[in-house]
């Protein structure tokens, strides 16, 4: 068994579900391009950078874009995603979090967010939870976007933590995917609870004691 020292959380899914922002903002830019997307398409998304979120949206384009078109319609996107951000408040923290941070912090753990998202920081001050974490790891930190480690390898070191020393937890599989490489343990809830790799997995942050999560296998064996 090992005692984990730090817990990552992922962001969207896990701390506050913005699924729905993101799938009117990138519907409307869809729209707009003429593009069918719909619930299915969107689901593709999860975890995934915005430019390649975007080029998931575009593969049903009828035309190429350049560059520069292409970061155009990811700063609409993200002009949107934004707007529908200021409807976000405490009431919107998912089940379990608070308490589970409460205690997390009781009990001298490290906690802290490694996203990939770039709005990670205007989301946790929309929801008042910005303050609670040691260190906020975005998409504004990193060059590759899960499944590949960067955004917990970052964290990790940012945090003085060994990676086998740390506990993430996330909701889509690409993170589940990252955590592992990572060389962390991973508990997995709501869409990618089951993982077959996962440490461990739940329904959600309200089915999981702090006792379950600081003690768990090596991801070693």
């Amino acid at each position: 068994m090992k005692t984990i020292k730090a817990v990552i959380f992922d962001l969207d899914g896990v701390i506050v579900s913005t699924d729905e922002f993101h799938f009117q903002a990138w519907k409307r830019l869809a729209d707009s391009l003429g593009i069918p997307f719909g619930r299915e398409s969107n689901d593709r998304l999860r975890g995934v950078s915005r430019m390649e979120s975007l080029e998931i949206v575009l593969e049903k384009a009828s035309k190429r874009y350049s560059l520069d078109e292409k970061r155009e319609m990811a700063e609409r996107k993200n002009t949107h995603f934004r707007e529908l951000l200021k409807k976000l408040s405490p009431s919107d923290i998912l089940p379990g979090v608070v308490d589970l941070i409460k205690t997390l912090k009781e009990r001298q753990v490290k906690i802290a967010i490694g996203s990939s998202s770039k709005n990670a920081r205007a989301i946790l001050r929309a929801v008042g939870l910005e303050g609670e974490f040691e260190v906020i790891t975005d998409g504004n930190h990193i060059t590759r976007s899960k499944p590949d480690p960067e955004v917990f390898t970052i964290t990790a070191r940012r945090l003085g933590i060994a990676p086998e020393e740390c506990l993430v937890v996330e909701d889509a599989e690409a993170g589940v995917g990252a955590a592992l490489a990572a060389g962390m343990s991973v508990l997995a809830i709501g869409a990618a609870a089951g993982h077959p790799q996962a440490t461990r997995s739940a329904e959600n942050l309200s089915r999981v004691t702090v006792d379950e999560l600081l003690l768990v296998e090596s991801v070693y064996g």
